[in-house]
Formats: structure tokens, sequence, C-alpha cells
């Protein structure tokens, strides 16, 4: 097959979309499709362009067997609400002569990756007029999740853009997400049932799996012997709701065995180490190299996945994966009911979003028991190796690709 993947992020980006984009174009490629991605050069989760690239050129690489288009775009230093419309568009706007260009090619099969939206009505145009099959990969529900978190103020305009946002996904062939919840969510917004199905993250069971925790890393992040290690690794956005670790790890300055690492970057970084000062019980990381990120994890023995309430199945978080790839434990603050919940219950603790204290609490409760944590572990690597084996999820993912361009 001809394939055509049109997405503003991609590998070598380490942790979020660009990560699975990434690995799905590489995984595809490997199997002997044509593989060709139009995207914009790094810049997540740090903001910044990655060094050896620019966001004023256009360039062409080859990775892992795919050709990737390097589109420009702009992005904001600090990205507030109406800075990321703009950052969006701009790629959007930059990327389309590029992917227009593909036509000529005439793939069968082009695949549109949101965030961002913008770039569906284009990736829908490019597969018509050059008859190929379109479909839509919903990475996260970005206009909901703009209003319901506050990231713009469109409540004038909402019945407006949740409208267009229908109009475009009904007229993909097929339209696929995350999680359940998000794929009933497809629905609601009037997706055709027979179009829409579940593809979910997925974890790459050979490489990240469980290992005996990493004296060596310990003793370079200072951590003691003795100590219990909760760890965050990841974007610092708003989405996460991050204050609360924050708040959890004032409450938890005297237990001394308890040692927090946030690992990571995003528009939050700041006013995170901001409202910390003065805590020595978190240390604070650069996001770590990706041969180095089965080791990170297993440095954990509890993990933590803090949830604002009203992201609640707007997104599926990606770091999740990896979490239960590791086998250890996680304590997330999610609703009950919602799908990281129903997800890590079994596996960890579920707390209420907001709730630094019940946080606190959860965090005792399972550094106080090697056992619990032991036990949470295991049922987490089993549904990692069940539900999420990269082979697993994207054999099932191409043959359906393979379904729709012969159907």
């Amino acid at each position: 097959m001809k394939i055509l993947i049109y997405g503003i992020n991609y590998w070598p980006e380490l942790t979020g979309i660009g990560k699975y984009t990434g690995e799905m174009g590489a995984w595809l490629a490997a199997k002997g499709h044509e593989v060709r991605v139009v995207t914009a050069p790094p810049y997540y989760p740090d903001w910044k362009i990655g060094i050896g690239y620019s966001n004023r050129w256009y360039r062409v690489d080859q990775i892992e067997d795919a050709t990737v288009w390097r589109c420009p775009l702009w992005v904001p230093r600090n990205p507030t609400g109406a800075k990321r419309v703009a950052h969006l568009a701009s790629f959007a706007l930059f990327s389309l002569p590029i992917v227009l260009y593909q036509v000529l090619w005439r793939p069968d099969v082009v695949i549109a990756i949101e965030p961002t939206l913008l770039c569906a009505p284009t990736a829908l145009f490019v597969a018509r007029l050059g008859g190929a099959k379109a479909l839509l990969h919903v990475q996260d529900f970005e206009i909901d999740a703009a209003l319901e978190l506050g990231l713009l103020r469109l409540r004038g305009l909402s019945k407006l853009t949740t409208g267009i946002e229908r109009w475009i996904m009904s007229r993909f062939d097929w339209v696929s997400s995350i999680s359940p919840r998000m794929v009933e969510r497809l629905r609601e917004k009037a997706v055709d049932q027979d179009k829409c199905f579940l593809l979910p993250n997925w974890v790459d069971n050979s490489a990240i799996f469980p290992i005996n925790p990493q004296v060596n890393l310990r003793t370079e992040f200072g951590i003691s012997e003795d100590g219990v290690v909760v760890l965050y690794s990841g974007n610092m956005g708003q989405k996460q709701g991050l204050e609360i670790v924050v708040d959890a790890a004032r409450l938890l300055s005297e237990r001394h065995v308890l040692r927090f690492i946030l690992c990571g970057q995003g528009a939050a970084y700041t006013r995170l180490r901001q409202i910390a000062v003065g805590l020595t019980n978190i240390v604070w990381l650069p996001l770590q190299p990706l041969a180095r990120l089965n080791e990170l994890l297993n440095l954990a023995d509890i993990h933590l996945l803090p949830q604002r309430a009203d992201a609640a199945d707007l997104v599926m978080p990606s770091k999740l994966t990896g979490m239960f790839a590791s086998g250890r434990p996680v304590v997330t603050t999610a609703i009950p009911g919602s799908q990281v919940a129903v997800t890590v219950e079994g596996r960890g603790i579920v707390v209420e979003p907001g709730n630094a204290a019940a946080l606190a609490d959860a965090l005792l409760e399972l550094s106080d028991s090697v056992d619990l944590r032991r036990e949470f572990g295991r049922a987490a690597r089993a549904y990692a190796v069940t539900h999420w084996d990269m082979n697993r999820v994207l054999n099932s993912f191409e043959t359906r690709l393979l379904d729709v361009v012969t159907g």
C-alpha cells in the first residue's frame, strides 16, 4: 500500500502523539508499505524547535524507510489558548502545498492525525482527488478539551465549531480513537457507528519490561536504597493538573522515605517549579533519552498519572502504556467510571481529582506495602501484554487498512 500520514507531531519527539505516529510510520514501512509523512519539525514538549531543525524551511528526511516532509510552523514560547490556535493554523497553512503535492503520488490511504483537526479538510481533499481512502485518527478531542479546560473562550461559537467538527468527521471513510470511551464520543458526534473503530496506543513490551531497581540511577538522582520513588514522566501541560502532585509532596514532606521525581518539560513547567520552591523531596529531571526509558520507568516504585476532572474521556494519557508495561502500580486522579479510572482499577489506586490529601493517602498506602505494589504491578504488566502489545495492535490496524483499501 501507499500510505500518507498527515500530522503535526512525529519522531524524534519522545512523548505524546509524536511518539505513536512515528512508531506507526516506522512499523508500516518495515512491513513493506510505501510510507510518506507530512509533519512539522520536532518541538514538543519543550515548545521550541529541536536542535538541527528549522521552522523556517522545508526539508525531506528518510526515517526508518519512511519519507518524511518537514514543514515550517510558528511555535509560541508561552502556548496560551489563542496562540495554540495560531500555532496549529500555521502548520495547516505551510503544510498545505506539500500535502497537495502528494496527489501526484496517488496514495491508497490518507491518515490524518488529530490534533490538528485544521488539517483534516486538506487530508480529505487529497484523498478524494487522488481516489484514496481517508482515515481520521483522534488522539485528542482538541475542540472539546480547549472548551472544557478553558484554553479557549469560545462559548458563543461552541455550537458552530462543534458543528463544523461533526461535518468534517462524518466525511471520512473511517474514524478511530484510542479508548472505548473516546470511540463512544465519536458516535455522539454523529459519526456512523460502522465507521468507528478502536486503535489504542501501544507499547513495545520487548523494550519496556520489569527489571530490578536501578541502583546506578538511584545513586545518580540521590535516592537512598530504601527510598520509595514516586515518578511522573512526560509532558507538563495544563491538561495534566500537576499542581496536585506538588501539593501532595508538600503534605508528605516529613515522610523522608518518599521521593518524588518529576521528569519532563511543558507549558506548566515554570509555574510548577515556582509553587514547589522549598520542597526538598522533589527531584526535577529533563526528559530522558529513549535508550534510558526502561531504566527510568523501572526506577519508580509508584507511577503518578494526574488528570484534571474536566479532561475526563477527552484524552487517554499515552504515558499509561509504558507505566503498565514496566510492571509498577499507578496512582491516578480520575473521575470514577471514566476510562482512566476503569483502566487503573485493580492495577493501582484511583483518587478524586483535585484532592491532594487523598492522593497523599494513596501514596502512603502503597509506600507502606511492598506486597500491594507487587500485586498491582503484576496486574498492570499483564494488561499491557494482553491489550496494548505493539505488534498485536498494529497488525490489527494493518489488516483494517488493507480491508479499507480493497473493500
